[in-house]
């Protein structure tokens, strides 16, 4: 596995090494002694997995003080534009993003710690997505930033008019407001 930070520290897409022959491929999607080199120890304790159609949109989420949330993402089938804002008030790169495509063809994964937003959008027909977290989901401490929030200004790859969002992300808080 090959691990890239992003231009925001602590922030890692992870690259895995792909063995394929005429039975089809196979990987390693978690090595803890190699993750915990790069990233340090992170001690994930609930897996999630989602499926959504194009242009459904999730997020950008959040978990707030204790109930933080450090996620460990990628794609199964499909593809999403995944989205890491960082919203740490005492950080450099506050209100500042990385995105990445994760999909099915590269098989990326996404390191997002805790104190970010995170959000991704479906870009093919269907996408199954599935990511590990370090807290259990608290939803007394949830929140939720603007996908669209001009502050951002997130480069979203689908037209607003194609974009399927639940009420609780098309009403979010702005940065701003955080």
């Amino acid at each position: 596995m090959q691990y890239i930070e992003t231009k925001i520290p602590g922030v890692w897409i992870i690259e895995p090494q792909i063995f394929t022959d005429t039975r089809g491929y196979f990987m390693e999607t978690f090595k803890k002694n190699l993750f915990e080199q790069y990233i340090g120890q992170v001690d994930f304790v609930q897996d999630n997995e989602s499926k959504s159609t194009f242009g459904v949109l999730r997020g950008l989420h959040f978990q707030r003080g204790d109930a933080a949330q450090a996620k460990l993402l990628r794609v199964i089938k499909g593809s999403v534009f995944d989205v890491a804002v960082d919203i740490r008030k005492d950080s450099p790169t506050y209100g500042e993003y990385v995105t990445v495509e994760l999909s099915e063809a590269n098989k990326r994964q996404f390191f997002v710690p805790r104190g970010f937003a995170h959000g991704f959008l479906v870009t093919s027909d269907e996408a199954i997505f599935t990511y590990k977290v370090d807290n259990a989901y608290a939803p007394q401490h949830e929140g939720a930033l603007l996908y669209n929030d001009p502050e951002l200004a997130i480069p979203w790859p689908v037209s607003e008019e194609k974009l399927i969002l639940s009420d609780k992300d098309r009403h979010a808080s702005l940065l701003k407001a955080l």
